[in-house]
């Protein structure tokens, strides 16, 4: 078997966890749906979990064009968001007690919403790591790039079927195999223990992030500060 085909061994068996949610700040949004699974080295989803929370806010209209759900749904199908967010932080602690990676597409993002969530609630903090983030090794491996890096884009260009986007599961097992077919293609450049992988990873990001400020304080707004903070924000 050739590096084309073969996958590091931290991409073999992975968790995948997505959110949907309320909005956009991590700091105030509220979690109304998620999935935690697992992909075997054919990304097959071997394990899955999901789930529907009642926010316990309103669920705004733009939010609910994107994911489907709307807050009238959300209240009389949804759980109490306390319990819910307990059992994601559960079901995920799980997966990194037994040493798998988690990938989370911009990763920033729903670990850092989680993180608010588990503090509102009361719940134990979930330590992330290792994680694996599609589109900071994207970013790295394959940085000049043309256009959007969004997960459809990432999963269009590596050749990854995705069904119903902006559903919690759909989204994190096409995650999950855009990792593994990234994988694949810089086998050379990812074949690291993951571990090692998670903290290269935290300079990726904090390296892309930095230049991504410097475009913007010379284009749009010189007191612009992008966040460094990988895979929860500071």
């Amino acid at each position: 078997m050739n590096n084309s085909d073969s996958l590091p061994a931290w991409a073999s068996t992975l968790g995948v966890f997505d959110l949907e949610t309320t909005g956009i700040d991590v700091r105030s949004s509220r979690i109304v749906s998620a999935f935690v699974g697992v992909i075997g080295p054919d990304g097959r989803t071997v394990e899955s979990r999901s789930w529907l929370a009642d926010p316990g806010v309103e669920i705004p209209e733009q939010a609910s064009a994107v994911h489907g759900i709307s807050t009238e749904r959300a209240r009389a199908e949804g759980r109490p968001a306390a319990e819910v967010v307990a059992e994601i932080a559960g079901a995920l602690g799980e997966l990194f007690s037994r040493g798998l990676a988690v990938v989370a597409y911009n990763a920033p993002y729903d670990f850092s919403l989680l993180a608010a969530e588990t503090d509102r609630y009361g719940v134990p903090a979930v330590t992330a790591h290792p994680v694996v983030d599609p589109l900071v090794i994207d970013k790295q491996v394959d940085r000049y790039r043309k256009g959007k890096r969004t997960l459809e884009a990432a999963a269009q260009c590596y050749g990854v079927e995705l069904h119903d986007a902006h559903d919690a599961g759909a989204d994190a097992i096409a995650a999950g195999r855009v990792a593994q077919a990234i994988a694949r293609a810089h086998h050379d450049a990812l074949e690291l223990p993951a571990p090692e992988l998670h903290l290269a990873q935290q300079t990726w990001f904090r390296e892309q992030s930095e230049r991504y400020q410097d475009f913007v304080r010379r284009t749009r707004d010189p007191t612009f500060t992008a966040s460094t903070g990988w895979p929860v924000r500071g």
